[in-house]
């Protein structure tokens, strides 16, 4: 089983980046109030630095994931990497 407080941050991380790049729409308000998205160089760099934090993690756990984790963190810099690429 999952651990949720693992699962918490992937999405918490994911949901940041997708949010300044526009994607998520009540996210994307709240990450303009805090200024995380005042120019798009702006919104890019937070979603870079999302996607870092998230390779970090994936580096620093690799062998301590259980297989729903693994799919999780690999699929969330995935399509991170993708949407950054364009």
């Amino acid at each position: 089983m999952p651990n949720q407080d693992f699962v918490g941050l992937v999405n918490t991380l994911q949901a940041t980046a997708e949010a300044a790049l526009g994607e998520l729409n009540a996210s994307s308000a709240l990450t303009r109030r805090d200024g995380l998205t005042e120019t798009p160089e702006r919104a890019r760099q937070t979603a870079t630095r999302s996607l870092r934090l998230l390779v970090m993690l994936a580096e620093k756990t690799r062998g301590n994931l259980d297989l729903t984790e693994a799919d999780l963190l690999s699929e969330a810099i995935g399509r991170l990497r993708e949407r950054l690429a364009n």
